[in-house]
């Protein structure tokens, strides 16, 4: 089974700050050193399906400039359709700077650019794409009638739609109708129900609250603890594999790319999926920067040997 997924999000250059540690308010500290590469949630999404060899393509836009043109051919070297990738004459391509200390934890600061320019208007010349793909995902570095339009006409065709609800925020109106499975964080998962996540009973509450929000399918992905997964028919926490992080960046887009190359479209293997996302993230977290620390299927297959 290959999936064709397509990825409508946000492309970034990182420019990532190496420091001993995170400063404090008002507080002026040396980097030992900056290193830039290709990142933003979605082109991390897309890279990881992509790596796992589901046949990817992107939804995107950047600016009218070297960045973007940077961006655009990273996700072409690793055989993504970049042909749904729009210019934007008037934004520059998005950016962000990453704080990382020596414990691997990092903060995240973006610029979204021509990411947050994008029209609703721009899937319409879309449908072609989306209406032959099994999966379909997005998050919240563009802007959220976008991609509710794009979910609106997966669901006309059949498509999965899977939403990152990161970085999390209150969520429009018709959106959860029609995404089929939601992949929060435990600090996005408790903004939106405003139920904290702190074991597997307040993990069920807050999936009790999605449902009555209208979505039936959930995945709370923990750090270094695992991921909660629940729907319908069953759910569980698969816990996480145990590595010694050096740097936590693009490890949830990892997850949710790599689960999207294995999952079905009715997630009947959800958790045969999860085992897999799992492990390709515990590679990542062992790697620096974003797009260069996620890992091919081979690597993956080869962890689990």
């Amino acid at each position: 089974m290959t999936n064709k997924v397509v990825v409508l999000g946000s492309l970034n250059v990182d420019t990532t700050l190496h420091i001993a540690q995170m400063p404090k308010p008002g507080e002026t500290i040396s980097a030992q050193s900056k290193t830039n590469s290709a990142g933003g949630k979605g082109a991390n999404q897309a890279v990881a399906a992509a790596r796992s060899n589901a046949v990817t393509s992107f939804i995107g836009q950047v600016g009218n400039d070297s960045a973007g043109k940077f961006m655009v051919k990273a996700l072409e070297d690793d055989g993504i359709n970049t042909d749904h990738i729009k210019v934007d004459h008037e934004n520059g391509t998005g950016s962000a700077v990453i704080l990382l200390d020596e414990q691997g934890q990092n903060s995240i600061m973006v610029y979204g650019g021509a990411n947050q320019a994008m029209k609703p208007d721009m899937v319409a010349d879309c449908e072609d794409l989306i209406k032959h793909a099994d999966i379909l995902i997005s998050e919240f570095e563009t802007p959220q009638q976008v991609t509710y339009e794009a979910f609106k006409m997966a669901k006309h065709y059949g498509v999965t739609t899977i939403l990152n609800p990161a970085p999390a925020s209150t969520i429009i109106d018709g959106l959860l109708e029609v995404t089929d499975l939601i992949v929060p964080n435990e600090t996005e998962s408790a903004t939106l129900t405003g139920i904290e996540v702190t074991d597997t009973a307040s993990m069920d509450k807050n999936a009790d609250k999605f449902t009555k929000m209208g979505i039936k399918n959930l995945i709370i992905t923990v750090g270094d603890r695992g991921a909660y997964y629940h729907t319908p028919n069953d759910s569980g926490f698969v816990p996480a594999f145990k590595v010694h992080a050096k740097d936590t960046t693009a490890a949830g887009d990892t997850f949710i790319g790599a689960l999207s190359s294995q999952l079905k479209k009715d997630l009947s293997n959800i958790e045969e999926a999860l085992v897999y996302a799992q492990r390709a993230s515990s590679i990542t977290v062992q790697r620096l920067g974003a797009l260069p620390s996620i890992p091919t299927a081979k690597e993956i297959a080869d962890q689990s040997k």
